[in-house]
């Protein structure tokens, strides 16, 4: 459990850095702190699996047994809102902030398949994290433009691309996890 506690410290501080301490982060060049941030937030997500996986199964609630279609459903939704922060697609526009909401989503998902204590630290302290960023770079960044530039292109793109990403999340779970299909 330390693991993953330590984990979620090192990726919540460089993500959350330009926000909670916009000076520190101005101090430091973009050169240096570009490859800083993608160093730590690889650790913090090993981590995080190592924690996790390592970590006693302590129930805390029995999931729904339809947790995990719905599971399934929520995570191309969350790969969805992952590839939508870059891609040229009209939804790109419609939202504001989609990284946090891939994560939100990705969390609420995992608690629908998962009731023990390393996966309400895990996937409630990720919620928690993207709620806290949602909410702290609102106030900091008032004047958000949403882009303008989608187009029909953009969204094909998008769920192809989504699709890919998908199937390949499932079988990299099936392949080091429990099998995120049904039996």
């Amino acid at each position: 459990m330390a693991l993953i506690l330590i984990g979620l410290i090192l990726w919540t501080w460089p993500h959350m850095m330009k926000e909670y301490t916009p000076g520190l982060r101005a101090q430091q060049s973009e050169k240096l702190a570009r490859p800083l941030v993608a160093v730590i937030a690889l650790v913090a997500i090993v981590l995080m699996v190592i924690g996790y996986r390592s970590a006693d199964v302590s129930p805390v609630y029995a999931p729904p047994v339809w947790g995990q279609h719905l599971n399934n459903l929520l995570m191309v939704f969350s790969v969805l809102m992952l590839g939508t922060s870059h891609s040229k697609s009209r939804l790109r526009g419609m939202l504001r902030h989609p990284m946090f909401l891939a994560v939100i989503l990705w969390g609420v998902a995992h608690l629908l398949v998962r009731g023990d204590v390393a996966a309400l630290l895990l996937w409630g302290g990720m919620i928690v994290w993207a709620v806290a960023g949602w909410i702290v770079t609102n106030a900091r960044h008032p004047d958000y433009i949403p882009y303008s530039g989608g187009k029909l292109a953009g969204d094909i793109r998008l769920a192809v691309i989504t699709v890919v990403v998908f199937v390949v999340i499932v079988l990299i779970h099936g392949w080091v996890g429990p099998s995120p299909l049904p039996m």
